[in-house]
């Protein structure tokens, strides 16, 4: 029933907008286009369970009520923020009195991962027995927020972060709706667009932000940043932005892109990330990706971290922009990382091996008499420095553990490593 508030109450602009049909949702045609996972099911009128993952403001609610439209189901939404156990069991309850008489219901769950493990279990006998179509919806990875037995009761669908295409489209809507253009300029409106940063319920309510000023005055870049709050960008330090911006900055360092890596370090910046976990990735990188062939970059590393802890930010974060670039920039090899793993996938297959006795200390009368340390040669008085002696485990073949790959300075330790080998050679202890 109206009332005299109802009439009065104007609707958000992003509500007035929302997509009447499945098909007017922007930015996910791979999803419900004829060939899309969601085209297809409800062309053949046989919807099942599904968990909707994707940014905010990417129409994952939208796309839920429109799904049970197109299916004839009734539409039960709840959200797992506010929602507990016994909103559940009523749902399931109205579920069930629904089926009796042949009606099927969708339960939409939004923010589902908000659910801990024994809720989401509770869904799993009314997800099976079709009680409900469940419709879930996340910004936050499923693999590691939901039960693998929902998962496998229920197809993952990745929603795309709205492209610039389809926030224009998103635009020219919302000026039809309005009944009139924009009062932007041309970069204010691609600047408009940008701020939104994917999410086009936001965008729609910077819109209405900008319709509400005068139309006379037609608004620049500048302007448009006054009068509108410019959206924080989408990072989560905790979850998969976090993980996804890191793995992006130390591929691109991997890569020798300079730039890119600089773009992503400003990203996780701009997110909010701790500068010190990125000093923190720096200095393992240096000795994971760079090793041997730079031995200054674990010290750059190294560096940059101390004087960002001194400087603090702003000021530190210039140090560790230097870094970045030191590190993008300098000779790859993962030489010392691959020996790493070698060496200690010898000393677990090989036990508890003892040192040969001529490298022990003989402290003791007792521990010469045994013959710890007889027949050790000093190299720093053995010709060349280099006695050729073996100091693996007497039952142990010698292993080649380190394997340089000859880039940077690891030319010139290839060169060492030759050396030593033909004087090991030469004295017969290969």
């Amino acid at each position: 029933m109206n009332t005299l508030f109802d009439k009065t109450l104007t609707r958000p602009l992003a509500d007035r907008m929302r997509p009447l049909v499945l098909e007017d949702v922007v930015g996910q045609d791979h999803l419900i286009g004829e060939n899309g996972p969601l085209g297809r099911m409800v062309a053949g009128n046989r919807l099942t369970s599904v968990i909707l993952w994707g940014p905010p403001g990417t129409g994952k609610t939208t796309i839920a009520r429109l799904l049970a439209d197109h299916s004839d189901l009734e539409f039960e939404p709840l959200s797992a923020v506010f929602s507990g156990v016994a909103d559940l069991r009523k749902v399931f309850e109205r579920a069930r009195e629904r089926r009796s008489v042949g009606r099927g219901t969708l339960l939409f769950i939004d923010e589902i991962h908000r659910f801990n493990r024994a809720q989401q279990d509770g869904f799993l006998p009314y997800v099976e027995d079709g009680t409900v179509v469940l419709v879930g919806a996340t910004t936050e990875n499923p693999s590691f927020e939901l039960n693998a037995a929902l998962l496998s009761r229920a197809q993952v669908l990745v929603l795309n972060r709205l492209s610039d295409n389809a926030m224009e489209i998103i635009l020219k809507r919302a000026e039809e709706e309005v009944g009139r253009d924009l009062p932007v300029d041309g970069d204010a409106r691609a600047s408009l667009r940008a701020m939104a940063d994917g999410d086009g319920r936001y965008l729609l309510n910077m819109t209405e932000e900008v319709f509400e000023l005068p139309s006379a005055v037609i608004l620049d870049t500048t302007a448009l940043a006054v009068a509108v709050q410019k959206r924080m960008p989408l990072y989560d330090k905790s979850r998969d932005g976090h993980y996804n911006l890191i793995s992006a900055l130390h591929k691109s360092l991997r890569g020798s892109d300079t730039d890119a890596a600089l773009y992503w370090f400003a990203r996780m910046l701009g997110g909010g990330e701790d500068p010190t976990y990125i000093a923190r990735r720096l200095v393992r990188f240096a000795s994971e990706d760079v090793g041997m062939a730079d031995p200054m970059a674990l010290t750059q590393s190294i560096a940059a971290w101390d004087a960002f802890d001194r400087l603090g930010a702003p000021e530190g974060e210039l140090a560790l922009a230097q870094c970045v670039i030191y590190l993008a920039t300098a000779p790859k090899s993962n030489a010392a990382y691959l020996a790493e793993k070698m060496a200690k996938m010898a000393a677990r297959e090989t036990g508890s091996l003892m040192p040969p006795k001529h490298i022990l200390n003989a402290p003791t009368g007792l521990m010469k008499d045994l013959g710890y340390g007889s027949g050790y040669a000093y190299d720093h008085d053995a010709k060349d420095g280099f006695s050729g002696q073996n100091y693996f485990p007497d039952e142990m073949l010698r292993s080649r553990l380190y394997r340089p790959k000859g880039k940077g300075f690891e030319r010139e330790i290839v060169k060492r490593l030759e050396y030593w080998d033909k004087l090991r050679q030469e004295k017969g202890s290969d």
